[in-house]
């Protein structure tokens, strides 16, 4: 094999593609089309049409190597890309980074590391701090759902995570 990048089918899966939002005081999780996740403007057109009382989160898991986290409320939008190395294989890393404005200005070492960029304190008045958001996406034990899963767990709305991901991958 020459030293072409060679994109497989299995690198462009979707695991599963989420929006969780509140309506009537309570967490709602609902599926989002794989298709949404697969641009960061769909996705982000996609959590915003969401009828939510404020907060609105979309959590995407891409083929077990990183998640995407957006929060939405009202213009704003926050994002966080678990692993910042996904840049050279995933699109959609690389769209994360380009809209942080670190795709350019990243050194080619810092995109090696396995490391989040984005806004680590984009759930902090949600419950969960930047340092506790910062370890759990340093943990290289676990997969991308199971750090998505914790994040909801600690936020308040893991049980509807976790109905709403085994619908998903079922």
């Amino acid at each position: 094999m020459s030293g072409g990048v060679v994109v497989l089918a299995e690198d462009t899966l979707v695991d599963f593609a989420l929006v969780a939002f509140r309506e009537d005081g309570q967490w709602q999780v609902t599926e989002l089309p794989s298709r949404a996740a697969e641009n960061l403007d769909a996705l982000l057109a996609a959590a915003r049409q969401q009828p939510s009382e404020g907060v609105t989160l979309a959590l995407c898991s891409y083929g077990d190597d990183f998640f995407l986290a957006a929060r939405s409320a009202g213009d704003e939008m926050r994002l966080l890309l678990s692993d910042a190395s996904a840049v050279g294989e995933w699109p959609i890393a690389q769209q994360v980074l380009d809209a942080l404005d670190e795709g350019g200005d990243a050194q080619s070492d810092d995109l090696e590391a396995v490391q989040p960029a984005g806004d680590l304190d984009m759930f902090a008045d949600l419950g969960m701090s930047a340092m506790e958001l910062s370890a759990v996406c340093s943990d290289l034990e676990l997969y991308p759902d199971e750090i998505l899963a914790q994040i909801a767990a600690r936020i308040g709305f893991g049980q509807q995570f976790d109905q709403a991901v085994n619908a998903e991958l079922d």
